[in-house]
């Protein structure tokens, strides 16, 4: 199962908008579970991945949550999500992150809502997240070009 985080990937639906919705609240109350599986699975796909991370992962899988909530709830305004989106890209980059590390960390996700989801990870929820994530991973990245242009400008 490859994740091809692109521009080519069509924009997200309001019915996807509304079966990510839906499927999140049903992860929400297994939002611990779901962060352990998350980067179990992370760190199995790309063990290097593991040194960016603090040694006690207990507030990352907060910040996590957090993050997932944040997003889920403001896909129904955009306008104003994307700049709190980008900022977040902004803020990865200088943590090290490279344009390959979103696709690693989209199939983790997808994992990870699969096994936590179980029947109701349907194919079309699946087809869902995957545009969503695009759309958070490619803006996530366009606010990392913007930090890493403004550095330069400097």
């Amino acid at each position: 199962m490859r994740l091809a985080v692109t521009t080519e990937n069509t924009a997200p639906t309001a019915r996807d908008l509304t079966l990510v919705r839906d499927s999140f609240d049903k992860a929400v109350p297994m939002a611990g579970v779901v962060a352990d599986l998350f980067y179990e699975r992370l760190f199995y796909q790309a063990p290097s991945l593991r040194r960016m991370f603090p040694a006690d992962l207990r507030d990352q899988k907060r910040k996590l949550m957090v993050m997932l909530a944040t997003a889920v709830q403001g896909l129904h305004d955009l306008e104003a999500l994307v700049p709190q989106v980008k900022a977040l890209g902004a803020r990865h980059a200088g943590y090290g992150v490279e344009p390959a590390h979103y696709t690693v960390v989209g199939e983790a996700l997808l994992w990870t809502l699969e096994r936590g989801l179980g029947n109701a990870f349907t194919v079309e929820v699946r087809q869902a997240w995957t545009r969503v994530y695009a759309l958070l991973a490619t803006t996530m990245q366009a606010g990392a070009d913007d930090a890493v242009t403004l550095r330069a400008a400097e």
